[in-house]
């Protein structure tokens, strides 16, 4: 009988990045490690671990890596190619037959170089679709839709979906856009959705939170978390500012990414009172600052549906606040949203529709709905998904190679 292989997971992000991605996979890789051996392909520099013969812990090696900011493009897409290119090395060196391999769409090239090398080495390969390409990319406006490089894109997918041994979707509307590829059956996809990281309950309103107090207005408006291409800062800030003359309604908006820094921009120039910025917030402080608001937002640019799901969506739910999604209705948070009444869905572009559900969210007198939100959280757990994460790549450590 063949002894069974260890785990590989290719991930450009790692801690110590402080990435929600690097986060999920590195709780990924520690609770797999505690069933079989696993082996860490990090892109993050100070992420290797000390060698040692401790059982239940990853090991962990780092891939040469730089990481330009996303506003260069070019430079971004040739760093991500060579980090592409020293992992599919990487992975010839370490993949042994019978081993499974895991990564992520992040960068979005190096799940190709991860099923290439696991077929040549004829191990099994996974990836955790958190984004789509190249449908993030066209709806970011930074590829055309029947471009050269667009279908090139799509049809390197069709050979690496035909590669995969299975595909997880953290979202529900991911699957219908899956299904369009030639390989891709019902029964290679996963749904095992991202989980919320605070303890479910219902944080009071305190009048002494330290992000709440500088401000007189009686609703909060939140906003937290990396703003990149997939969202529209713009609506945010024109909501603010058809609501500048109401003293009731204050903006509380704080992250990182190419999509703050426009809300950074737009707010040196206009000037609005009724709008803070906040520096991205360390984790510890996280909770604190997620219940100074009464609604949390989270804008999407249009046809957001089954290319990306929001991971911070959990935490606004796990400290009992509705959640108001700007995106079109089928998608993943909206649903979810509509499905429980946690909140409100806006159409996509629509300023004047943001403001008005922003005032009817302050006048709304539902603490139920924070309740609702607060228990919803609670489905979203790690242990269910980590057990889910388990009994997929157990599955495929044990399964025979004839069947493949």
């Amino acid at each position: 009988m063949q002894k069974p292989g260890k785990i590989v997971v290719a991930s450009q992000h790692y801690p110590p990045d402080q990435s929600t991605t690097a986060a999920i996979m590195s709780a990924i890789a520690s609770h797999l490690a505690l069933e079989a051996p696993v082996l860490v392909l990090s892109g993050m520099a100070g992420s290797a671990s000390v060698q040692s013969d401790n059982a239940g812990q990853p090991d962990v090696i780092e891939v040469k890596n730089r990481m330009p900011g996303k506003a260069a493009l070019i430079r971004r897409a040739v760093a991500e190619i060579l980090f592409m290119i020293r992992i599919f090395l990487a992975l010839l060196k370490r993949l042994q037959r019978g081993d499974v391999a895991v990564t992520v769409t992040a960068p979005f090239m190096l799940p190709y170089a991860v099923v290439a090398a696991a077929r040549l080495k004829r191990a099994r390969s996974v990836l955790i679709m958190h984004d789509l390409y190249p449908d993030v990319l066209v709806m970011a406006g930074l590829l055309k839709p029947k471009s050269v490089l667009t279908k090139a894109i799509r049809g390197m997918n069709v050979l690496m979906f035909r590669g995969l041994d299975a595909v997880i979707t953290i979202g529900r509307d991911t699957e219908q856009l899956l299904l369009r590829y030639p390989g891709v059956t019902r029964d290679k996809l996963r749904f095992i959705p991202n989980w919320a990281t605070l303890a479910p309950a219902v944080r009071p309103m305190a009048s002494d939170n330290p992000y709440r107090r500088p401000h007189a207005a009686r609703f909060m408006v939140g906003l937290s978390g990396n703003l990149g291409f997939t969202h529209d800062p713009v609506i945010v800030f024109e909501a603010a500012r058809l609501l500048r003359d109401d003293p009731d309604i204050h903006f509380l908006l704080s992250g990182w990414g190419i999509g703050f820094e426009r809300l950074k921009e737009m707010q040196s120039q206009a000037g609005l009172a009724n709008v803070s910025l906040v520096g991205r917030v360390a984790d510890e402080n996280l909770e604190a600052f997620l219940s100074a608001a009464d609604v949390w937002l989270i804008p999407y640019r249009k046809n957001v549906a089954g290319i990306s799901v929001p991971s911070r969506f959990y935490n606004l739910l796990a400290v009992g606040r509705p959640v108001l999604i700007v995106s079109e209705p089928d998608a993943e948070a909206a649903l979810t949203v509509t499905e429980h009444d946690v909140g409100w869905v806006v159409a996509p572009g629509d300023a004047d529709e943001l403001a008005r559900t922003i005032r009817l969210a302050s006048l709304s007198e539902d603490p139920l709905r924070g309740e609702r939100a607060a228990a919803l959280a609670r489905r979203f757990n790690f242990a269910g998904a980590m057990a889910s994460y388990s009994d997929l790549i157990q599955g495929l450590l044990r399964k025979p190679e004839s069947s493949r």
